[in-house]
């Protein structure tokens, strides 16, 4: 009761201090230019929702707002001859000045003078629909997000998620491995410590949301510039480094330590550069978790504008994971189950890449140079014992350089993106590991060149009411010679958006696309000395078709239906266990996968109905709706359509929050998903005592494949936060609570010995050769709440 008594006195105070400090002294500024020459725009008109002050560039496309309250506020740029743009949620503090930049683009047929009107949604003419964009401020508050990209993307339509702790990305029923991920125009393979090798996710995101801008998110109607996907596409948008002064923050989370610093080097020269470090094992030990994961991770961007013409990125970005585990857990069956299963793991990976950008008279070339590395490493001893047999000893390395150059340009009212690029891949593993059946034990190398070229040329008609966008791209590689030819992977691409008036338009686009099978698959050999197994695998395909209506209210809301189908074909059949079922079943995780042989090819196909609405802050109040109706199924060893392990079948998703008076906060969001599909095990033949004590687990029976469907999936999350803005610093406080309801969700069984009182594996009665075993159920869903702070100067 002290304690208690302490802490809301300390509450009080910092209160009665921050309103003693409040004052209007916010300062909110950027500057403006043309998207394409890069030239400043003097004259732009910027007007503020809910607020009466207006202020126009300055002969070097400088705006100015002064005398802010703190707070978050939209803004809309205004000027003859270019495109309406609105920016949402932009923070304004005391401390230091909010600083953004924004881009115009020229318009032909916009009116002869500025109109006032609220701040709207725009759409590019290539990617009319499926494509999301998320603030950075939108990530910072997301309730149960605690800051992480990968659990606030969970919030928009199309996206479900395993019903587990990891930040798997399933878009409308694709795979994990089907995304693409790029900071700043850079590729990065993945965006999540402790990935799953040959797919992606994990349980913690990689990115540093202090960098953020926004984040574009395609869930299709992919541009021609980005190739090697099939379910979906993020653009990270990056801010510059403060150009004034040094800043920092400092975040102290319950799980991690962060620290951010940017400001410049020169006149010409900016830096942002972040350092983050958790302390989630000593919590996992103690809750008693039978896990200990660790990681590190940094991230760094110099921005140097050498004049309007010439300017270069440079960034990186990496981490350190590690997990070990807890033999000091509780001596319950789930944990022996965990323990006897989970091998130790270490990951370490970096992308560090440059952009360069050329501005000219009508458009600008980038040119994007970048290199990736993972290396990856588990082990595994039989009983845990590091004196017996080693079960698993997995050690494998990719790593890529790539090589981009595009041009953008416009031409009249017609805008046109074309480049070519070339990227040189190796991939290295040594893999022991023994299996029911005998031991797979093999090493392999493989050196892989890739390439590719794309053009879009996009264009309005009729004063705007028609847009239209072209698109083609070919790729090709040298793993193969059915892959060497970049005319069969031709991938053409055609959008079309007709808006009926100022608020209601109808968009379409249809599209093929091409994605080569990941590393694991590639370079999968049967032992150290045989040649590539999987040799006769081809680019992955896609066929894709959406349309749908928008409905624009032109006050911060919008409402969007979309309907899309999605089929694939090429898709491999692996070889799991002496059993064959397709890749896009697995992936959901930890662990390897692919690194198996292909048995054959096969069909897939998903479908389904979105609906979404989102309301930008207006009068202090957020949300976002979205709802998803799809099935995903390929076709199984038979020929047959079955379910895929991504049919959850429908996902919905509210969040929405309120801007309170004294900067409070609150913020709820619910889940709520189809059971998902999984394939029952063959217990006779998984507790054979040859299997069961090299591989302590349920072998599914791929003859029933993905029949059984688990509980329907909900998840409640809240958050709280409340700033205190002083003259030379923000303090952030905020409560973060996932799962607010404890809602116990469930997971596939385990497969455990049934022992006797004392603790010793049965025998099945008569049956020596074979344990007894049973199934455990497999629920979790603790409540799990973050209280952190967070520090800016």
């Amino acid at each position: 009761m002290h304690d208690a008594r302490k802490i809301i006195t300390l509450v009080l105070i910092l209160t009665l201090w921050a309103s003693l400090s409040f004052a209007q002294n916010g300062i909110l500024k950027g500057k403006i230019t043309d998207a394409f020459t890069n030239v400043p725009l003097s004259g732009v008109t910027v007007f503020m929702q809910g607020n009466t002050q207006t202020v126009q560039s300055d002969s070097l496309g400088i705006y100015t707002f002064t005398g802010l309250n703190p707070g978050v506020y939209n803004l809309t740029y205004a000027f003859i001859g270019y495109k309406r743009r609105s920016v949402f949620d932009i923070t304004v503090s005391n401390a230091t000045p909010a600083i953004l930049d924004v881009t115009l683009e020229s318009s032909s047929s916009e009116l002869n003078e500025v109109v006032i009107e609220s701040p709207k949604f725009t759409k590019p003419l290539e990617s009319p629909l499926s494509l999301r964009t998320i603030g950075a401020t939108e990530i910072k508050r997301n309730p149960g997000g605690n800051r992480d990209i990968s659990k606030v993307i969970q919030s928009l339509p199309g996206v479900s998620a395993p019903v587990s702790f990891r930040n798997d990305i399933i878009i409308r029923g694709g795979a994990p491995n089907e995304n693409r991920f790029y900071i700043d125009g850079v590729e990065i393979p993945n965006i999540n410590h402790f990935t799953t090798q040959g797919s992606s996710g994990g349980p913690v995101g990689l990115i540093n949301v202090d960098f953020i801008k926004e984040v574009d998110f395609y869930s299709g109607a992919f541009p021609a510039s980005r190739g090697n996907t099939l379910s979906s596409v993020f653009e990270f948008k990056q801010k510059d480094g403060n150009p004034d002064s040094l800043r920092a923050s400092l975040t102290l989370g319950s799980s991690d330590f962060a620290t951010t610093l940017e400001g410049p080097l020169s006149k010409k020269t900016t830096y942002i550069a972040s350092y983050r470090l958790s302390y989630l094992q000593g919590l996992f030990k103690l809750i008693g978790l039978p896990f200990l994961p660790s990681y590190q991770d940094f991230q760094f961007k110099l921005k140097t504008r050498f004049n309007t013409s010439h300017e270069l990125s440079i960034l990186g970005l990496g981490a350190l994971d590690k997990s070990k585990l807890n033999f000091g857990a509780e001596n319950s069956e789930s944990n022996q189950y965990l323990l006897a299963n989970l091998p130790e793991n270490n990951q370490e990976n970096y992308t560090v890449g440059a952009v360069y950008k050329n501005y000219r008279d009508k458009g600008f070339s980038t040119i994007v140079l970048s290199r990736n590395y993972l290396n990856n490493r588990a082990d595994k001893f039989k009983d845990n014992n590091e004196n017996d047999i080693k079960t698993l000893d997995y050690g494998s390395t990719e790593t890529e350089n790539k090589l981009r150059f595009e041009n953008s340009s416009k031409e009249g009212s017609y805008s046109l993106n074309f480049g070519v690029g070339v990227e040189q891949a190796n991939y290295q593993t040594s893999t022991l590991q023994y299996v029911p059946g005998g031991l797979d034990q093999y090493s392999s190398e493989l050196d892989l060149l890739k390439y590719g070229l794309f053009a879009q040329v996009s264009a309005p008609y009729f004063q705007d009411r028609l847009n239209l966008s072209l698109g083609v791209r070919f790729d090709g590689s040298d793993f193969a010679p059915n892959m060497n030819n970049p005319l069969k992977t031709f991938s053409p691409r055609f959008s079309a958006s007709y808006n009926f008036n100022d608020n209601i338009s109808f968009n379409f686009n249809t599209g093929i696309y091409y994605q080569l099978p990941a590393y694991t698959v590639l370079g999968y050999r049967v032992n150290a000395n045989a040649p590539l197994a999987n040799k006769g695998v081809d680019y992955i395909k896609s066929v894709q078709l959406v349309a749908g209506f928008e409905y624009n209210t032109l006050k911060n809301t919008k409402f969007t239906v979309e309907g899309f189908y999605k089929h694939y074909s090429r898709y491999p059949m692996i070889q799991v266990l002496g059993d064959t079922i397709p890749l896009a079943n697995l992936g959901a995780d930890f662990g390897v996968v692919g690194n198996r042989p292909v048995t054959g090819v096969t069909d897939g196909r998903s479908y389904g109905l979105e609906f979404f609405a989102q309301q930008r802050l207006n009068k202090g109040f957020y949300g976002i709706f979205a709802l998803t109706l799809y099935r995903s199924e390929f076709q199984d060893k038979t020929g047959e359509y079955v379910q895929s392990s991504w049919n959850n079948r429908y996902i919905l998703s509210m969040t929405a929050g309120k801007i309170l008076p004294r900067n409070w906060e609150i913020g709820a969001k619910l889940r709520y998903t189809g059971g998902g599909p999984y394939t029952p095990y063959d217990i006779p033949y998984s507790s054979l005592k040859s299997n069961y004590s090299v591989y302590p687990q349920g072998i599914q029976d791929y003859d029933r494949l993905n029949v059984s469907t688990l509980k329907d999936f909900y998840q409640v999350d809240v958050r709280v936060d409340k700033k205190y803005p002083f003259k030379k610093f923000n303090l952030n406080v905020y409560l973060d609570i996932q799962n607010i309801t404890y809602n116990q969700y469930e997971t596939q069984p385990q497969l455990v010995l049934d022992r006797d009182v004392n603790g010793n594996a049965q025998d099945i009665p008569g049956d020596p050769a074979s344990y007894k075993t049973k199934l455990l159920d497999n629920t979790s869903g603790n409540i799990l709440p973050s209280l952190g702070v967070i520090f800016e100067f």
